[in-house]
């Protein structure tokens, strides 16, 4: 790979996860793009929250509906999420990015913030970058 390539490899990889991102924010009535979400993941694509509980390991679609529901009935409102630092690598068609963000916005009417941290792991497809699987872990 040239620098050139490098360097938009790592630039459609930041507009990626910063779409990502930006698809968790209901201000101002924002709809969540569910469609817009999907389409960034491959079809067989795993989420996974860590906890100290355990894991939960879900598709695509059962990580996606829960949040755009919370987004949509008033349950999260005056939400967003953010990516506060990233670091990606990418070794011909395949990437890794370790990001951690922050979230704020009101839960059931009450304040509600926090973060953690994200491990996301792309694929160069036919059709651009998209996420294989996403490993998260929330802050304490």
């Amino acid at each position: 790979m040239t620098g050139a390539d490098d360097a938009q490899d790592h630039a459609e990889i930041d507009a990626l996860i910063a779409a990502f991102y930006g698809a968790f924010d209901n201000r101002g009535g924002r709809a969540i793009p569910v469609e817009a979400l999907r389409d960034m993941f491959v079809p067989e694509a795993i989420v996974t929250r860590a906890a100290g509980s355990g894991t939960d390991t879900m598709t695509v679609d059962s990580f996606i509906a829960p949040r755009a529901r919370m987004l949509s009935d008033g349950t999260l409102t005056d939400f967003h999420e953010w990516e506060t630092h990233a670091r990606t690598q990418v070794l011909r068609d395949i990437a890794c990015r370790h990001s951690t963000y922050e979230k704020r916005g009101l839960y059931q009417g009450a304040p509600y913030d926090g973060g953690g941290a994200k491990l996301f792991q792309l694929v160069r497809t036919l059709r651009g970058w998209r996420i294989a699987s996403i490993a998260w872990e929330d802050d304490p």
